[in-house]
């Protein structure tokens, strides 16, 4: 870092992103002496940059409040790290709306050079998820934003929610958490209308106000360990055991919580789901690289047996050949 131009744009850049650093911290970063740290910000201030400076043994160098630099400063890594998350959250359902997202993206490549905005639009257009996009009704940014707000400072609120039969109730809340799960944003908390533990999902909430009460959460509460077992009890048509025999880390990455319940034993892992269709259990434990044992239902042994002659089959067939 020689050239002078480029240290007192990186000391922009530093009083950026730190409310406040010494005059010590940054001739360290910058690879100079405090004396000439003195000069870069008086070079900041001739550009009109409102540096400020506070003297005595704890006293450093800071933006002023509330200024706002007009160009966005971004390294191509924080501006890859930006796009990506924006694409990706339109795509896994996580954004508040679509137009949000692209609005986000079109200020975003406005303000970077031409160098960076041609690779990140080719990251956009060649970007590939192994997952289906998500579709659904995302929920409104300033309830989701009122929920996060109020799950933070232990606040009650009170909530205006439209159940799945269109029924509408207004309920006071101890929101505990605000949880993404499966394309779906969720609201876990104390129910006052029903005075237990219960679960909503965020884009059936109308409305949400303070209520200027503060709570408590029970110690230890893990919001997404209650929402994935509370979705766990929703009733299927298929209770699946099955065996896996294999080691327990490797199993848990390909199998989330959020699909199974794996507990350790002395022959591999003890897998238990829940299924609507056993024929897409038979391809899941098939993908698999290890072998396992079915414990139940006994149906799950025919799915099994009908990938494997339909693979068999897809095995034998010769190009050209129509399938029978």
């Amino acid at each position: 870092m020689s050239h002078p131009l480029t240290r007192v744009l990186t000391l922009l850049e530093l009083l950026q992103s730190h409310a406040r650093l010494t005059g010590a911290e940054l001739a360290e970063r910058l690879g100079t002496d405090v004396r000439t740290v003195r000069r870069y910000t008086a070079h900041l201030r001739d550009l009109g940059i409102p540096v400020e400076a506070e003297r005595g043994r704890y006293g450093g160098y800071r933006l002023a409040r509330g200024y706002r630099m007009p160009p966005l400063v971004l390294t191509n890594d924080e501006a890859l790290a930006v796009v990506l998350g924006l694409v990706a959250a339109e795509r896994l359902g996580m954004g508040t709306t679509v137009l949000a997202s692209a609005g986000a993206l079109v200020k975003i490549e406005r303000v970077l050079p031409q160098a960076l905005r041609e690779p990140l639009a080719a990251i956009r257009e060649s970007l590939a998820f192994t997952g289906n996009a998500v579709i659904g009704q995302a929920p409104g940014a300033g309830i989701l934003l009122a929920l996060a707000q109020a799950a933070r400072s232990r606040t009650t609120v009170c909530i205006s929610y439209q159940s799945w039969r269109r029924q509408r109730t207004e309920r006071d809340v101890d929101p505990y958490g605000v949880v993404f799960h499966n394309g779906r944003w969720y609201l876990v908390g104390y129910d006052h209308l029903r005075e237990t533990l219960r679960t909503f999902r965020v884009d059936r909430i109308e409305s949400v106000a303070s209520q200027a009460r503060d709570f408590t959460a029970p110690n230890g509460f893990d919001p997404v360990a209650h929402l994935t077992s509370a979705l766990a009890q929703v009733p299927y048509r298929w209770q699946v055991e099955v065996t896996i025999h294999g080691p327990v880390d490797a199993i848990a990455r390909r199998l989330p919580r959020s699909v199974a319940t794996l507990t350790a034993d002395t022959t591999g892992v003890l897998m238990h789901a829940r299924a609507e269709r056993l024929d897409g259990m038979a391809h899941l434990l098939a993908s698999l690289e290890w072998p396992f044992t079915i414990h139940r239902p006994d149906e799950l042994r025919q799915a099994l047996k009908t990938l494997a002659s339909r693979l068999a089959e897809a095995a034998e067939r010769e190009p050209g050949e129509r399938r029978s």
